[in-house]
């Protein structure tokens, strides 16, 4: 006799935290939420291979890998704009002092 196939329990979790990680990766606050959907997605997968098939939500899980590894794209955006806009900043900041002219 066969079991009935039941619902991952961390299928809505590894959903939940891509989609937050994909809602607050432009603020690079979303690499850890979108880091742990992808830890859970991993061992939710593994979980569902050792079921035989007998585990459901794989399409939740994934969902949420690709909203997590959306959310940390954008992070990863956002880093790299925020290291442009900050050596634009440098480079036009004056370098070295100035001295009044005669001065020795």
């Amino acid at each position: 006799m066969d079991p009935e196939p039941v619902p991952a329990t961390k299928a809505r979790a590894v959903f939940a935290l891509g989609l937050v990680g994909l809602l607050t990766g432009a603020l690079v606050g979303g690499v850890i939420p979108a880091t742990l959907a992808l830890v859970l997605a991993r061992q939710s997968a593994r979980q569902a291979y050792a079921a035989g098939g007998y585990l459901t939500g794989s399409a939740w899980i994934r969902r949420g890998e690709r909203l997590a590894w959306g959310g940390l794209v954008l992070a990863l955006t956002a880093l790299v704009v925020l290291l442009i806009a900050g050596l634009l900043h440098l480079a036009a900041a004056p370098g070295g002092q100035d001295f009044a002219p005669g001065t020795d």
